[in-house]
């Protein structure tokens, strides 16, 4: 995800936070890949990553502010989704 597709996700103008976001942008494909085993080139192909992508973006930006109970489970789910492709 680029950081314009991470701000727009996050509905922020550039120059807001952009270090941070990127930061975050940087750290969600080790994590995906650290949860589902799914690696960096695989989940170039993936069409649910950038889907969960955004969603743990929006979980640790707003984290003090999110619906982290509904949102946590919508992340949970697409990442069991992820790990079951992997093992195929």
């Amino acid at each position: 995800m680029t950081l314009e597709e991470g701000l727009n996700v996050l509905h922020l103008d550039a120059g807001i936070n952009d270090e941070l976001v990127q930061s975050l942008l940087n750290a969600i494909p080790n994590y995906i890949e650290v949860t589902t085993g799914m690696d960096i080139e695989q989940q170039a192909e993936e069409p649910m990553i950038k889907i969960v992508s955004g969603f743990l973006l929006q979980l640790w930006y707003f984290s003090d502010k999110a619906d982290d109970v509904s949102l946590n489970r919508t992340i949970d789910s697409l990442l069991k989704a992820i790990t079951l492709k992997v093992k195929k």
